[in-house]
């Protein structure tokens, strides 16, 4: 059945230019599907929003935003209280997904090894006060691998001091090994089931805003060549960090693999991403494609299967 679909797309998070090219892909394919598109681009002020979602009123929205306020609860709160439907995750999941340290204490509670981390003010790290490196810096909120700092001890790593932090940042034990990922699908111990497991390779340094979005910079191996039993404890893991949020819709969770250690104990989780990218170089839609789903079906699923 036809829909009139208000797409949120753009938004003033670091992450505008990646949720702008998921906006396009995704509106173009629902109107694929037949259903009325009108793309809104959030104003800042919460009365202008409210109003553009007003008139004419839509019958659903696909949330395409990434970071602030896009993924942290804050639109879904929005939402919520204007009775509209919204794909993705509800307000609960959204904030605490995005909240870095809190996702890991959650997530830790129910089970799911995450590595050694901390709450540090910036002026502690640039004073190199907090950890013996290997570990990576990075904001207690956000995705893309924007704000990250890798420090490995090498004479080629950034000085601390010349940094560009937040006045707290979140440090976290470097994890050698393999970068893995997992789609998600479904609603919250419902329906949920994982999709499969990407190994990402960069071609140079680690996993990056670049090598994210630009073409050619990584290499993805779909599914991942990983012994079985990790890979049906990657896949647990995955589902059981999507069930224990309460996510809804679909979810992707990022995992590191230290193959040096052996058998599942080298695994540890390292973010979930409750609204994955819908753009040409986004995993999700290349796990669903590897699935036999295209990117239509995908975006279909979503608009059938609200928070």
């Amino acid at each position: 059945m036809s829909k009139n679909i208000a797409v949120l797309m753009g938004g003033w998070s670091g992450e505008r230019e990646v949720s702008l090219m998921s906006g396009k892909a995704v509106s173009e394919a629902l109107r694929g599907l037949g259903h009325t598109v009108r793309e809104i681009d959030p104003p800042h002020d919460a009365t202008a929003l409210v109003a553009a979602l007003s008139e004419p009123r839509p019958d659903l929205v696909f949330n395409a935003l990434h970071g602030a306020f896009g993924e942290d609860g804050h639109i879904q709160s929005i939402l919520d209280l204007m009775h509209l439907p919204y794909t993705h995750s509800g307000v609960m999941a959204s904030a605490i997904g995005m909240d870095k340290p809190l996702c890991n204490k959650a997530l830790a509670s129910a089970g799911v090894p995450v590595p050694e981390s901390f709450i540090a003010t910036a002026d502690a790290i640039r004073a190199g006060r907090v950890m013996d490196p290997p570990y990576v810096i990075k904001p207690l909120e956000g995705g893309s691998s924007i704000g990250i700092h890798l420090i490995l001890g090498r004479a080629d790593d950034p000085r601390l001091d010349a940094l560009e932090l937040d006045e707290t940042m979140m440090v976290e034990r470097y994890i050698p090994g393999r970068e893995l990922t997992v789609a998600v699908m479904g609603r919250a111990r419902v329906d949920s089931r994982t999709m499969t497991i990407t190994e990402l390779q960069p071609h140079k340094g680690f996993y990056d805003y670049e090598h994210k979005y630009s073409s050619g910079k990584t290499t993805h191996v779909i599914p991942a060549d990983l012994p079985p039993a990790v890979m049906t404890e990657v896949l647990r893991l995955a589902l059981l960090a999507h069930d224990t949020l309460g996510c809804s819709g679909i979810s992707r969770s990022d995992f590191r693999y230290d193959d040096s250690i052996g058998y599942i104990r080298g695994i540890y989780f390292l973010e979930i991403n409750t609204q994955p990218g819908m753009t040409p170089f986004s995993l999700v839609p290349e796990q669903a494609a590897y699935l036999g789903m295209s990117f239509p079906e995908l975006v279909s699923f979503l608009v059938e299967n609200p928070a």
